[in-house]
């Protein structure tokens, strides 16, 4: 928000607040830019000198305080203090930094639909916080939207209409802006929520064009196309123009509520937003609403008849000049018999007799880590391991050396023992067992 020293004319303190900047001035009065003692800055807005003897004057503005104290949420800004019998009435409200809408699209042109989309939704959100509370805000337009970084915020509830209030029709007082205004008012008629609708659609329909949908001109001029004319929405947005139109109808009763319209803004920033890129879509190429991203499961996908019609299809929708994609080599059905093999049969020791590897056998296939064959899946899913014949022949040798050691290790033995039992002569052994008797010729000799 554009920001202006103070002038001479203007006060330094107002209440317990230190004004530093001005913010801007209207109708009614001045807004200043103000600090508290803590620091906390405030929007204050304080009746104009000229007009603080006005009693319309001070009754408008404690409406614009009561509506202010009465709406609750975000939407606003939050009333902070307020003095009404002043000698310049004034009331102050949390600051909000930004821009107005109004500011945005004048310094950086037209907003995207998106952004429009989102803004309105946020702003159709307010409005019904306000309604709810009993307002009808009455002015709504550009200048009165700040665009604050936790979203947009509505200000200058100035001549906001609250229920059971009386309405004021003093000559040549102002209720509201040209452009903005919706029929209703222009004609002196009750206003309700659905003029507010109808000053939101033109809002939106600026921030879309940067003009108002009635164009320009005097206020007389501008008040008579609100009333008799159709409003111009030839540079809106495919997506907005028909919610748009239907805000700006003439019979407040043809216009959206508050609530619908909200949902709608919602749906319209969603899908603009995510742009409708990103994954196959359900509908095929083009634009619409009610498109479904789809999601292929690996059982989803066609086989037989229906992968070749998917696959010449993908074919004709190639662009001219890409390459086709090369066909996978197919895999030859496994034999039930062995001996129908390719390769030929299989001897009993595992090697193939012939075939297509011109009799190398074993040589031919694939080995493991440790020069094994590799494991032979057979037609059932199951792995059958193949011969190792090098692993065979060793344990072979293996065998054969042990066996020899083990006979050596018995004749050598047998022969140690063969000469003492042929002389038959052996001289008695004394021994200890059996009493102390002798042993001769391997049987015990009684001992005494």
């Amino acid at each position: 928000m554009a920001m202006m020293r103070l002038r001479r004319e203007d006060p330094r303190v107002v209440g317990t607040f230190r004004l530093h900047r001005r913010l801007g001035a209207g109708g009614m009065g001045v807004v200043y830019l103000g600090s508290d003692k803590r620091g906390q800055r405030v929007a204050l807005k304080v009746i104009r000198p000229d007009l603080a003897e006005d009693q319309e004057f001070r009754s408008r503005f404690a409406r614009e305080v009561s509506a202010a104290r009465r709406i609750r949420g975000g939407c606003t800004a939050r009333l902070v203090a307020a003095d009404l019998d002043a000698d310049r009435p004034w009331f102050a409200t949390q600051y909000v930094p930004g821009p107005s809408l109004h500011d945005k699209v004048n310094e950086e042109g037209p907003l995207s639909p998106a952004e429009v989309a989102a803004v309105g939704a946020a702003l159709s959100e307010g409005l019904l916080a306000v309604h709810d509370a009993g307002v009808v805000h009455r002015d709504l337009k550009p200048s009165n939207i700040l665009l604050s970084p936790k979203g947009p915020r509505i200000i200058d509830f100035g001549i906001a209409w609250a229920t059971g209030a009386s309405t004021l029709t003093h000559v040549g007082t102002a209720v509201g802006s040209p452009g903005f205004l919706a029929p209703e008012q222009v004609r002196g008629a009750a206003v309700t929520p659905a003029t507010d609708i109808f000053s939101l659609g033109a809002t939106l329909a600026y921030a879309c064009t940067a003009d108002s949908p009635f164009g320009q001109g005097s206020s007389e001029v501008m008040l008579y196309r609100v009333v008799h004319e159709e409003a111009q929405l030839a540079g809106v947005p495919d997506a907005l123009a028909p919610l748009l139109a239907a805000c700006l109808a003439k019979d407040p009763a043809d216009r959206p509520s508050t609530l619908s319209l909200s949902l709608r803004l919602k749906e319209i920033a969603a899908r603009e937003a995510h742009g409708l890129t990103g994954g196959p879509l359900e509908n095929g190429a083009g634009g619409g609403a009610g498109w479904e991203r789809v999601e292929r499961r690996p059982s989803d996908r066609p086989t037989g008849r229906r992968a070749e019609e998917y696959a010449r299809q993908r074919t004709e929708r190639r662009p001219a000049g890409t390459p086709a994609p090369r066909p996978k080599p197919s895999r030859p059905p496994t034999p039930r018999d062995a001996s129908s093999r390719p390769g030929g049969p299989v001897s009993g020791t595992g090697q193939r007799t012939g075939g297509r590897n011109g009799g190398r056998g074993p040589a031919s296939r694939p080995t493991g880590r440790n020069g094994s064959r590799a494991p032979v899946r057979t037609g059932s899913g199951a792995r059958r391991p193949g011969p190792d014949r090098r692993l065979l022949r060793q344990r072979v040798v293996v065998f054969v050396v042990v066996t020899l050691l083990v006979a050596l290790g018995i004749a050598a033995a047998q022969g140690c023992q063969g000469p003492a039992h042929g002389m038959g002569t052996e001289r008695p052994v004394p021994v200890t067992a059996y009493g102390g008797g002798e042993v001769s010729g391997g049987v015990a000799a009684p001992g005494a």
